[in-house]
């Protein structure tokens, strides 16, 4: 993994509040905005660097911070993290239910669309956090939804392993944003057990063509060396390498926000050194 900064140097800090629930969130760059939503064990450096690449193609990241400790290096207080989202009602998420974490992050979806207005605003969710990009297709403002390696449900049973954190009111919703021109973008490893296939079987199956999936080889023997246990498409597992599968998914990614979000705009050329 290429080097990383570890600490949010350049970015604002604020707290946003919605339905009794609190949060900071970080916020740099200039342009439409997307909210990047870190995955275990917080905003890592990895999550950080992401953020970096898209201030550098002409966005306004919000980076909200769920749990953890921000800027702390991505092995540490992991499973102080899962405890939290396992044991807190605020990042529940049923078969059949969102998490209450996902009407917050709808929010302030809104407001970051009030604030850097554009055509909507883009969202990524990754790990634990991945499927609240899909609910936050709920917000009307949310036009470039990214789910990477999304893992709840939790695929204790083979109803939860496709179930996609969505009642059939909502997932109704969805689908007709979809038919509407919206599309879903999501990233997983072929072996990853965190992320189940049925998962993203069952998106194919509701949104049809509106959702583009890419799933990277991760089988025993597969041409990049790419280990079973690969599970961070965008940041800890990504090669950094041109041609490197995790880093067309990366480039796809920044491509499929801009085609939402910057329409017959070249996004400006990255800044970071990336």
């Amino acid at each position: 993994m290429p080097e990383q900064r570890d600490t949010l140097e350049g970015f604002t800090e604020s707290t946003f509040s919605h339905g009794g629930i609190s949060h900071q969130v970080f916020r740099a760059g200039a342009g439409p905005a997307v909210v990047l939503i870190h995955e275990v064990p917080g905003i890592h450096p990895g999550v950080v660097d992401l953020a970096r690449r898209l201030i550098g193609r002409g966005y306004t990241v919000y980076l909200p911070s769920l749990f953890g400790r921000p800027g702390g290096a991505a092995g540490a207080g992991i499973a102080t993290s899962i405890a939290k989202v396992c044991i807190s009602r605020e990042f529940a998420v049923l078969a059949n239910r969102t998490s209450p974490a996902t009407g917050w992050l709808r929010a302030l979806a809104a407001q970051a669309h009030q604030e850097c207005g554009g055509p909507g605003v883009g969202a990524i969710g990754m790990c634990m956090t991945g499927s609240f990009a899909l609910a936050m297709a709920l917000e009307p403002a949310v036009l470039a939804p990214v789910m990477s390696q999304p893992g709840l449900p939790a695929g204790l049973t083979a109803r939860r392993r496709a179930a996609v954190g969505l009642d059939d009111g909502e997932l109704a919703r969805v689908k007709a944003r979809t038919s509407q021109g919206l599309g879903l973008l999501g990233l997983r490893f072929s072996d990853d057990r965190a992320c189940p296939a049925a998962r993203f079987e069952t998106m194919r199956r509701e949104f049809g063509e509106s959702f583009e999936s890419i799933e990277i080889d991760s089988s025993p023997g597969n041409r990049f060396g790419i280990a079973r246990s690969a599970h961070c498409v965008l940041t800890v597992d990504l090669v950094d390498t041109p041609g490197h599968p995790t880093r067309e998914a990366l480039d796809r990614t920044i491509e499929f926000i801009g085609e939402r979000l910057l329409p017959g705009t070249a996004p400006r050329a990255a800044t970071d050194g990336q």
